[in-house]
């Protein structure tokens, strides 16, 4: 824990810093222009960012129990419920991004993060970006079987342009950033400026779109915390019968310097398979 330790200690340095009048976010200080975002409008069609498609395999999909191919009403009421909490809370506190977070691998973060973002793009009103932020084991593509040429990692290095990563998947109102390139010095890359470019560019987009950041497990790196201050709210997805009380009780106390949206229960034995409610 010394490393998640000391970044935790650099952050509430940062904070200290923030002026008088200034509103704090998790883990760092918000913008002034983050603190007085307009409200959202449906833009007209020509004024909608077009992007570069992208296949996906609906076989590699339905193994990973995307959304679109599963035919469990259950698990997609669930996504649905979810998915209005999660827009209900963002917009009473003018949030867009939205960090998608476990406390170790094989929890279902990743399944959780694409399945939120296809159930937020299913509502007509909400826009949405979905990208592979595990830079040191990206899987977003993979889930989705997405045929692509550049990646995250791509843009980062120089080598693709920010148009070049950005892949409509034939989903409406939703873009992915897909990343096949896992690097070690994950969280360098996401505090250079190329990442605060990359974001920057994400934010100034019209519509203005939520962005859904699927994350590292929590406790294997310090690239949550590290990435924190560009955050406005995480989910934490823990697993029945994987998750260990201590290791989510340490996540829990990590998070209380984030605004922690709540947390998510994978493979519960607890089902309602009823027609209706």
């Amino acid at each position: 824990m010394s490393l998640i330790e000391e970044v935790m200690r650099r952050q509430a340095h940062e904070r200290t810093a923030v002026p008088a009048g200034l509103a704090t976010h998790a883990g760092g200080a918000v913008s002034a222009a983050r603190a007085a975002r307009p409200a959202a409008h449906a833009p007209a069609p020509e004024a909608v960012q077009q992007y570069r498609v992208a296949a996906v395999d609906p076989d590699a999909m339905e193994r990973n129990r995307v959304l679109l191919r599963m035919q469990d009403l259950a698990v997609s009421r669930a996504y649905k419920i979810l998915r209005t909490r999660v827009l209900h809370r963002m917009a009473a506190n003018n949030w867009y991004t939205l960090g998608v977070t476990g406390t170790a691998a094989g929890e279902g973060k990743t399944t959780t993060a694409v399945n939120l973002a296809i159930a937020l793009a299913q509502d007509p009103n909400a826009w949405v970006f979905l990208v592979d932020l595990d830079l040191q084991r990206p899987q977003l593509g993979a889930y989705l079987g997405m045929s692509y040429e550049y990646g995250l990692t791509d843009f980062l290095t120089g080598q693709a342009e920010l148009e070049q990563v950005v892949y409509d998947i034939g989903i409406k109102r939703l873009a992915v950033v897909p990343n096949a390139s896992p690097v070690e010095t994950s969280s360098e890359h996401l505090l250079s400026a190329k990442m605060a470019d990359f974001i920057n560019a994400l934010e100034a987009q019209t519509p203005r779109r939520i962005v859904v950041f699927d994350m590292p497990p929590i406790m294997m790196s310090d690239d949550v915390l590290a990435f924190a201050p560009r955050v406005d709210c995480f989910l934490l997805v823990v697993s029945q019968g994987h998750t260990a009380r201590r290791t989510l009780a340490n996540a829990k106390e990590v998070l209380a310097e984030m605004n922690l949206l709540g947390v998510v229960l994978n493979r519960s034995t607890e089902r309602n398979d009823s027609p209706y409610y």
